[in-house]
């Protein structure tokens, strides 16, 4: 109970001894009590005391306890009501379970560990509730999930979508085009799910050989086949109690479908090799770039395994159809780039900025992230003007349209000098850029640090050389 103190229950009965008893014994549990009479005296109690939990009897004047669990879903409120029968009482139970939306039940007479499971099993479904309210209060607002941004009507649903099936067991199949953040919407899941202390483990079922996916997926034995030379253990064992996310799962080899359909179904695995099967308690979310109609019709998708995964469905929406969202996500991705290459980029140009919500981005945010590191590399610091983007044709203004003018940024070439030469001078241009920042400089040139203190050395040399020979060449003369 110390993760959980004082959580504040409701007891609703009225047998006064009975309710007596059961006070005494939650309160032994160390939960703070209240009490009610009735379904009229619990509604009065409950919108003052805000109960984490209502453990109510079901036969009661006035108000019973199917009437007070009715009100309660009537007014909207989601707290957790556990109901007492009487022995034998299961059948009436689960009726209530499933008509009025209890969290469960609980038969007379009450056994105490039974009752502590269950209350603190409640109350963390409350608290998951209570953090779901206030994390769609703040979304409304901030318009960000996590590392999800955009604050768009489309963006908001799919938030809203995710904070429902998060506290759930729910499967999750979650389509979209290639960079719209499909792992990203998966981690949400999880890291909102009651699992999120668990591992969360991710496979990409179109970068695995077909003769290792099912070893990655399910493991293997020692000596199961040439090059095992010792146990592993697969996705599904290391994620137990967790979240697997199956990428691309429409390019899973068919044959691997059939036994990952097997293990969804019966939670276990065997490890090749293995003679034993391995339970395992996992939440599986699936992820595809391919519209599911298509990849069943092209017989890349079971469709036994596509119902199976398919029990809530999340969609991501292309970056140009959420257009609004570009300035908030592009203030996200500086503010990790600056950190990731201690960079001091302030923001956009008005300029580049239309420049972006013109595009059509068809690589989607993973694009726009790939476009604005190699201009905050090249920017440095400061905003991030036109000419620090990279010549994309799909990204209307970077690709320059007619030669440009020498400047302090650029250099003219005639034909003549080396190459070691022409090489020399880019090198000091970049360097004057960068106000002599080594380490940007080798960013933008595509050095190691060493190799380029070794050709500003070279340089240096070659320069002194030179000077060595005129100043010879005019003693000469003179």
């Amino acid at each position: 109970m110390s993760s959980l103190p004082k959580l504040r229950v409701l007891i609703v009965d009225d047998d006064e001894f009975q309710r007596n008893e059961l006070v005494k014994m939650t309160e032994s549990l160390g939960f703070a009590v209240a009490t009610a009479s009735d379904g009229e005296d619990a509604l009065e109690q409950h919108a003052t005391l805000a109960a984490d939990v209502i453990l109510t009897d079901l036969m009661m004047p006035r108000m019973d306890g199917f009437e007070l669990l009715r009100t309660l879903e009537a007014m909207g409120d989601r707290t957790p009501a556990i109901a007492l029968t009487g022995v034998g009482g299961i059948e009436q139970g689960l009726a209530v379970i499933h008509d009025l939306k209890a969290f469960w039940f609980l038969e007379k007479p009450v056994q105490p560990s039974i009752l502590r499971a269950l209350l603190e099993r409640a109350a963390a479904q409350k608290h998951l509730i209570n953090e779901t309210d206030i994390l769609n209060r703040q979304l409304s607002h901030q318009g960000i999930l996590g590392d999800i941004v955009g604050g768009s009507a489309v963006m908001r649903q799919l938030y809203s979508l995710i904070s429902q099936v998060a506290p759930t067991s729910a499967s999750v199949l979650i389509t979209g085009e290639s960079g719209t953040g499909k792992e990203l919407v998966a981690r949400e899941v999880h890291r909102l799910s009651s699992r999120s202390g668990s591992p969360f483990i991710a496979i990409n079922c179109a970068a695995m050989p077909e003769t290792l996916i099912e070893s990655e997926l399910f493991g293997h034995e020692k000596g199961a086949f040439t090059g095992a030379v010792e146990r592993h253990a697969g996705c599904f064992e290391q994620a137990h109690n967790g979240t697997v996310l199956l990428d691309e799962i429409a390019d899973m080899p068919i044959g691997t479908q059939a036994k990952l359909l097997r293990v969804l179904e019966d939670g276990k695995v065997r490890r090749l090799g293995g003679k034993s099967e391995l339970p395992v308690n996992v939440r599986v979310i699936a992820a595809t770039n391919r519209h599911p109609e298509q990849a069943l019709k092209e017989n890349r998708l079971r469709e036994d395994l596509f119902y199976r995964l398919n029990v809530f469905h999340l969609v991501l929406p292309p970056l140009r159809e959420r257009k609004e969202d570009i300035p908030s996500i592009c203030d996200a991705i500086l503010s990790n780039l600056n950190n990731k290459h201690n960079c001091h980029v302030s923001g956009l140009h008005p300029e580049v900025l239309e420049h972006f919500k013109n595009a059509p981005w068809p690589g989607n945010v993973r694009q726009l992230r790939n476009v604005l590191e190699r201009a905050v590399i090249v920017a440095g610091q400061g905003t991030i003007l036109t000419r620090h983007l990279p010549a994309d044709p799909s990204v209307p203004g970077t690709a320059p349209t007619a030669p440009q003018s020498a400047d302090e940024e650029s250099i003219r070439i005639r034909v003549g000098p080396r190459m070691s030469e022409i090489e020399q001078a880019y090198i000091d241009l970049v360097l004057k850029h960068t106000n002599n920042n080594k380490t940007r400089a080798a960013q933008i040139l595509g050095l190691s640090l060493r190799t380029l203190h070794n050709r500003v050395r070279a340089g240096s040399e070659v320069v002194s050389e030179k000077d060595e020979l005129k100043d010879a060449a005019t003693n000469c003369l003179v």
